[in-house]
């Protein structure tokens, strides 16, 4: 298993209880593929280098995993098509 980050950027207009719910999906989506998430923070709301589908803030989560590769191209695949998702990054960490 490789060592990966995640940082995804939602909506600012979601919710305390739909952030939660939107990062709850993610972290499933890693541990029942095989995979660990070994933390999960969240930043908070913060203002965006440049605008974002007319958005000029965004609720930056991060997340640590460890996975297999398909789990991580499983994981981008999600986030790409999850409306709640601004913009996303998945890095492999350096062993």
């Amino acid at each position: 298993m490789r060592s990966y980050e995640c940082v995804f950027i939602l909506r600012p207009d979601l919710d305390e209880e739909r952030a939660g719910e939107v990062a709850e999906k993610f972290k499933s989506l890693v541990e029942n593929h095989g995979g660990e998430v070994t933390k999960l923070e969240k930043w908070g709301k913060r203002r965006l280098a440049y605008e974002i589908a007319h958005t000029r803030e965004g609720l930056y989560m991060i997340m640590h995993f460890n996975a297999a590769p398909e789990v991580a191209q499983e994981l981008d695949r999600v986030l790409k098509i999850t409306e709640d998702v601004l913009r996303h990054i998945i890095v492999r960490q350096a062993a």
